[in-house]
C-alpha cells in the first residue's frame, strides 16, 4: 500500500492560514495567501498546455515568485526540474534534454538569453505566465503519493555528464522531520534562506517551512551584512551556511553579537577549522555541522553544538531515519578505517532520472570517510579528490582545514598535481585577508608544525578568489585551471 498524504501546502495553509509563511526584503506572504496565489498561478500555466506527470524546467534566481511557482506546479502534479543559473546555455540544453522538460520557466532578463536556442513556445518568463488572461482549471493534486518524483536536481557532473537526482515527496517530508527530530522545532523559529532554491540546501528549507509552519526569510543572495541585520533583527533563529560563509559573517559581526533567540548555525560543505569553532564559541554562536548532499535531500548526518570542540573535524551522527556505513570493496569497516560513506534513509533518492534505482536502497556517496569508535562520521575527501602521493592518501580537505586555521587566510583549495617521482602532489592555493603580509614561506613554516612532511603542499599559490559554486562549495576540478593560469604545469 501506498502512502499518500495531504498536499504540504494547502494543508498547512488550512492549519495556520494567517501565520507569516515567506518574507522578503520587499513583501511578505502567509500561509493561506500562499496557496491561493500558487493555486492561481496552477491555472495559469495549466492554460500553456501543462498537464499532471509533465516535466517543467525552471531557471530563475531566489525570489518570492520561484517560490509561488515551486508549489504551483506541485499543485497540478508537474516533476519541477530545477537548474542552477550558472549554467551556460550548453550545459543547461543538456539538462533540459535530459530530462525531456515540456517548457522553460525563467527571470525577464533571462529570457531573452535562452530564446535564441529555444523557440518562444519553449520559454516563458514568468511575468508571461503571471500576467496571461488564461485560465484552464485543472484538478489540484490534494495529496502526495510520497514515492513520486517531486523535484530533479542535476548533480555538478564531476565526472562524465551531471545527472538527474530525482527528489520524491517523501525524500522531502523525511528530511524535514529527521531534521526537526534532530534540532527540534520552536514556535518561534525562522529559518533564513541566503542558498539559492535551485540547490537541496536552499530547497529543503522552504519545504520545512510548510511542514513546520514555519516563517523563511529569503534573500536573493548572500550578503554578510544583510545577514546579520536580519539575524538581529528579523528574529531569525536558524541560518544554513557553508565555511566561507561562517568566516564572513563572524568578521563582519566584529565585536558585536547575536541575540539570545538565535539557535543553531548550520554549517554543511564540509568540517568547520577549529579556529572558526573557537572564534563562534566565544562570541556564544551555535554551530552544528552537517553532512548531506542533492541524494539525501539536504543533511543525513550531523554533529549537534555541544560536540562540536570535543569532536572537531566530525559530522557527527546519521540522523534518526538514517543509517550509516563505511565500506571498501563491499566489506563493512570497523572503527578507524577509511572507506567509501554509504547511507540509507527514507530521505535518500531513489536513484537518477534514465537510471537504475539504488540496489537494497544503499547510496554510495563517492566520499570518503571514517566512523570513530563511538560512531562519529569524518568527511576525509571526495574520492575524485584524493591524491595518492607515493602510495600515501593525501586528502585535500585536511590541508585546506589547517591552512584556513592559519590567522591571515580567508580562503584556501588543494589539488593534485602529476609529478615524476612521487605520481602526484598537493598544490595549494591561498586567498588572504585584505592587508595581509604573511608570505608564502610562512604559510609553508606554518604547515610544517602542523602536518606530516608528505602532506605538505609542493606550491602555494596566492589568488584574489577560489572557484565555487552557487552554495559557495569548492569547485576543486577547476583548480587546475588556475595552476595553467598561473603558467604552472
Amino acid at each position: 500500500m501506498e502512502l499518500v498524504l495531504p498536499n504540504f501546502l494547502e494543508k498547512r495553509a488550512q492549519i495556520s492560514p494567517a501565520k507569516m509563511a515567506i518574507k522578503t526584503e520587499t513583501s511578505s506572504i502567509t500561509f493561506e495567501q500562499l496557496f491561493t496565489r500558487s493555486k492561481e498561478l496552477a491555472y495559469k500555466i495549466a492554460s500553456f498546455g501543462i498537464r499532471k506527470g509533465d516535466y517543467v524546467s525552471i531557471y530563475m534566481e531566489n525570489s518570492l515568485n520561484l517560490m509561488e511557482l515551486i508549489f504551483a506546479l506541485k499543485n497540478i502534479g508537474c516533476i519541477t526540474v530545477l537548474h542552477n543559473t550558472r549554467l551556460t546555455v550548453e550545459e543547461l540544453t543538456y539538462q533540459v534534454k535530459d530530462s525531456d522538460s515540456k517548457i522553460i520557466i525563467t527571470d525577464e532578463e533571462k529570457c531573452s538569453l535562452l530564446q535564441e536556442p529555444w523557440n518562444h513556445s519553449f520559454v516563458y518568463s514568468f511575468s508571461t505566465i503571471d500576467n496571461t488572461v488564461k485560465y484552464e482549471e485543472v484538478p489540484i493534486q490534494h495529496e502526495f503519493n510520497l514515492s513520486d518524483t517531486d523535484t530533479i536536481m542535476y548533480t555538478s557532473g564531476t565526472t562524465g555528464f551531471p545527472k538527474g537526482v530525482k527528489q520524491t515527496y517523501g525524500n522531502h517530508y523525511w528530511s524535514a522531520t529527521a531534521s526537526a527530530l534532530n534540532l527540534g522545532i520552536r514556535e518561534d523559529d525562522c529559518w533564513l534562506i541566503a542558498v539559492p532554491l535551485f540547490h537541496i540546501s536552499g530547497l529543503s528549507i522552504l519545504m520545512r517551512g510548510v511542514i513546520y509552519g514555519m516563517e523563511v526569510v529569503l534573500h536573493t543572495k548572500f550578503d554578510p551584512k544583510k545577514v546579520n541585520k536580519a539575524i538581529r533583527s528579523e528574529k531569525v533563529t536558524i541560518i544554513s551556511v557553508v565555511t566561507t560563509m561562517l568566516s564572513k559573517l563572524v568578521d563582519e559581526l566584529g565585536e558585536e553579537s547575536y541575540p539570545t533567540s538565535f539557535r543553531c548555525m548550520l554549517a554543511g560543505g564540509g568540517p568547520v577549522p577549529l579556529s572558526m569553532l573557537e572564534r563562534c564559541h566565544e562570541k556564544n554562536i551555535p554551530v552544528v555541522q552537517t553532512y548531506g548532499m542533492t541524494e539525501t535531500c539536504s543533511q543525513i548526518v550531523t554533529l549537534s553544538a555541544t560536540d562540536a570542540i570535543s569532536k572537531v573535524g566530525s559530522s557527527g551522527k546519521a540522523l534518526f531515519p538514517c543509517q550509516l556505513k563505511i565500506v571498501v570493496d563491499g566489506v563493512e569497516q570497523g572503527p578507524n578505517s577509511p572507506g567509501e560513506i554509504v547511507v540509507k534513509g527514507p530521505n535518500v533518492t531513489t536513484g537518477y532520472l534514465h537510471r537504475a534505482s539504488f540496489e537494497d536502497g544503499w547510496l554510495y556517496t563517492g566520499d570518503i570517510g571514517y566512523l570513530d569508535d563511538e560512531g562519529f562520521l569524518y568527511v576525509l575527501d571526495r574520492r575524485s579528490d584524493l591524491i595518492i602521493s607515493g602510495g600515501e592518501n593525501i586528502y585535500p580537505a585536511e590541508i585546506e582545514s589547517v591552512l584556513q586555521s592559519h590567522p591571515d587566510v580567508i580562503d584556501s583549495g588543494v589539488t593534485g598535481v602529476e609529478d615524476e617521482k612521487w605520481g602526484e602532489v598537493p598544490n595549494a592555493f591561498v586567498v588572504l585577508k585584505s592587508g595581509a603580509k604573511t608570505t608564502k614561506e610562512d604559510i609553508m613554516n606554518f604547515l610544517y608544525d602542523r602536518l606530516a612532511k608528505y602532506k605538505i603542499p609542493k606550491r602555494i599559490m596566492f589568488v584574489d578568489t577560489l572557484p565555487r559554486n552557487a552554495t559557495n562549495k569548492l569547485q576543486r576540478r577547476k583548480l587546475k585551471d588556475l595552476l595553467h593560469q598561473n603558467g604552472a604545469n
